[in-house]
């Protein structure tokens, strides 16, 4: 067969916002690199579309200027001051962020963006003078050899491409094709998540703080609802549920949320003017409920592929931005001491996870107990209760000076 054989000291796999923010990270550096995606970009990625303050966190970090002068003003952005929870008794809670004072930034402490235009926005950024970077190119084998990789990728028109490359991070999502190669890939239902998205258009009694929606169903333990407003009055609107609890109670997600749009006595109305603007799409979360090895002899793991979805929220994006962060800097040191064993990584996985720690156990509290029967009955007592509301009042101050001052520190021993 005919290879172009490419030589690269680092092979970035998949360019969504885990990928991408290796890629610029390590320009950043100015290590020279290569990163492949089997898309074509824009494209399309079925999520919830929210991005937390981590998102910013690492956009500070990569450039102090890009919040203020690229994603306050694009159109394809937009700021949300809080949340709207509706328990299972039909009570809303609204928490929403005060009014900074004179002068001060308007900093939300929530926004949301189509994953279309969002990893766009991140791969526009990718420095051709340390990056390489090589859409519609698929993975199709690894073989490590002699403590380096070869890696095979055929590109849109058939084109065979080999690549040498002492390390490999992979950032190629949920069913990651490196993820397969270096340890296989199984679903535990216990931490793993089914969702629907469908993008919906005028519905009614949005909140004009654009204020992200999560409905709480009757009798539906872990599983929640939600409308996220987005630019253009247009929302993502979706379901979600943990997947051993589908599989348990024999659940069809699909019929559940068309049954919620169209017969809930408290959503259902809010939809009977609006417009449907695609068919439900279906995909799967690989939740950081539990503990998972992420590196190995010559590869890290990030985002998705490493299954770094936080397990009480749902969200993604941050969390993959975050381990694409700490992976340019673990990949950083093994390039400069030439060293790719696994040794080398052993620390990866504890600054990853020591940023969702608090999170991950909830969640294995919850799984562990089972409290279903008193689920609903807690939710509509504990939700509505002002502590609550003047926690998220009191610390969103703290959690923005976080996002845009605080360093990111990350310990590579």
């Amino acid at each position: 067969m005919n290879f172009e054989h490419i030589q690269t000291e680092l092979l970035i796999v998949g360019a969504g916002p885990a990928g991408a923010t290796t890629s610029l990270f390590l320009s950043k550096m100015g290590i020279p690199h290569t990163i492949v995606d089997a898309a074509a970009f824009p494209r399309d990625k079925v999520c919830g579309d929210g991005l937390d303050l981590k998102v910013f966190r690492v956009l500070q970090h990569l450039d102090p200027g890009i919040s203020a002068a690229e994603v306050f003003e694009n159109q394809d952005f937009l700021q949300s001051w809080g949340a709207r929870i509706i328990t299972p008794n039909g009570r809303v809670t609204e928490f929403i962020q005060p009014a900074p004072p004179p002068g001060a930034p308007l900093q939300s402490v929530l926004w949301t963006s189509k994953r279309l235009h969002f990893d766009q926005f991140l791969v526009g950024k990718i420095d051709p003078r340390y990056a390489r970077f090589l859409p519609e190119t698929k993975v199709e084998s690894m073989e490590r050899i002699e403590g380096r990789w070869r890696v095979i990728a055929k590109k849109k028109d058939g084109q065979l491409l080999e690549f040498d490359t002492p390390l490999v991070i992979g950032a190629d999502g949920d069913h990651s094709t490196v993820l397969r190669h270096v340890g296989g890939r199984s679903i535990d239902r216990r931490h793993y998540a089914g969702t629907l998205r469908q993008y919906w258009k005028n519905i009614d009694g949005m909140h004009p703080q654009n204020l992200i929606e999560v409905y709480l169903p009757k009798g539906l333990p872990l599983s929640y609802f939600y409308i996220f407003p987005l630019p253009n009055g247009e929302a993502n609107v979706g379901y979600g549920m943990v997947s051993e609890l589908i599989a348990r109670h024999k659940h069809n997600l699909r019929d559940l949320f068309k049954k919620i749009i169209a017969d809930d006595p408290y959503m259902a109305p809010r939809f009977r003017n609006a417009e449907p603007l695609e068919e439900p799409i279906g995909w799967g979360i690989p939740l950081a409920s539990r503990r998972r090895r992420n590196y190995g002899d010559g590869y890290l793991l990030t985002g998705d592929a490493a299954s770094l979805v936080c397990p009480t929220s749902g969200e993604g994006i941050g969390t993959g931005m975050i381990s694409g962060y700490i992976a340019a800097h673990f990949a950083q040191k093994a390039l400069t001491s030439r060293r790719f064993d696994a040794e080398q990584f052993q620390a990866y996985d504890r600054e990853v996870y020591r940023r969702l720690e608090d999170e991950i156990l909830v969640y294995r509290s919850l799984m562990r107990f089972k409290p279903w029967k008193m689920y609903d009955w807690g939710l509509n007592l504990i939700t509505p209760l002002p502590y609550l509301q003047r926690s998220f009042t009191k610390l969103h101050t703290g959690w923005l000076r976080t996002a845009y001052e605080r360093k990111i520190d990350v310990r590579l021993d």
